[in-house]
């Protein structure tokens, strides 16, 4: 009898704390938002040390619709789902890819964003490397975690440098440490447009996978998924949406999920 009301208190303590941790998330009035501040335009470190970029702003706009400040918190990628896990952070906004496999590990949001996938190589060698598939065997160099990294491997298994942040790549590939950076559209179109930084520096025409970005929540926290689709939702509708995106691709919006 001991044994059996011992288990069921702790299965009644478990459930009560996991609910509590889940009410707790509703109830903050700061979300607490992680993000890999090196991904620029989406998020990055301006000149004066505050985070920037389109993902920051669209998380503020969707807090101030839905009554929440935001705080966003700087980290590696890698270890951003882990901390979603473990109630270290509220979201995730970081140009994260949904995935299958991420959707096992956290709840997303409505997409807000679609990208593609694109290959960076040196000017140099542009006529022996035309096309994506020539780069197939050759040292290709990514951000770990990424949806990059993944297809580089299919490209060229064993044979792809991950590194932190996606600058160190860039500067690997101009190091003529690898052939080619594999990395989302946007921040490679980014980085060409920083002339200094992108001398000799070219994009191969091909547009791999389609692939749409999402706001990522603990996986059992339907109330802050459903608020985060709200703000989204209200954005989009009043205009804020196209206002943050011109300002940071100077071009209007074309995703419209």
């Amino acid at each position: 009898m001991s044994f059996s009301l011992s288990g069921a208190l702790k299965s009644l303590t478990c459930a009560a704390a996991l609910s509590c941790c889940a009410i707790s998330f509703a109830q903050a009035d700061t979300l607490r938002v992680g993000t890999e501040a090196t991904f620029a335009p989406f998020e990055f470190a301006a000149e004066d040390g505050s985070l920037t970029g389109f993902d920051v702003e669209i998380m503020q706009a969707i807090g101030k619709e839905i009554g929440y400040d935001v705080e966003i918190v700087n980290m590696p990628f890698d270890g951003l789902i882990p901390a979603i896990m473990t109630a270290q952070l509220d979201a995730i906004i970081a140009a994260m890819s949904i995935t299958p496999e991420r959707a096992k590990r956290v709840a997303f949001s409505d997409p807000y964003y679609t990208s593609g996938l694109s290959v960076l190589i040196r000017e140099e060698t542009a006529a022996k490397y035309p096309k994506v598939d020539s780069l197939k065997g050759q040292p290709l160099c990514v951000q770990i975690g990424t949806t990059g990294a993944m297809t580089a491997e299919k490209l060229s298994p064993g044979k792809v440098k991950a590194f932190n942040t996606e600058p160190e790549a860039f500067m690997e590939l101009k190091a003529r440490g690898c052939e080619g950076v594999v990395n989302d559209r946007p921040i490679n179109l980014y980085f060409l447009a920083q002339s200094n930084a992108s001398e000799g520096i070219t994009e191969l025409p091909e547009i791999l996978t389609a692939e749409q970005y999402g706001i990522a929540t603990h996986l059992h926290n339907k109330e802050l998924q459903a608020k985060i689709n709200e703000g989204l939702a209200k954005i989009r509708a009043n205009g804020t949406y196209d206002k943050i995106y011109q300002k940071w691709f100077k071009l209007a919006p074309t995703d419209k999920e």
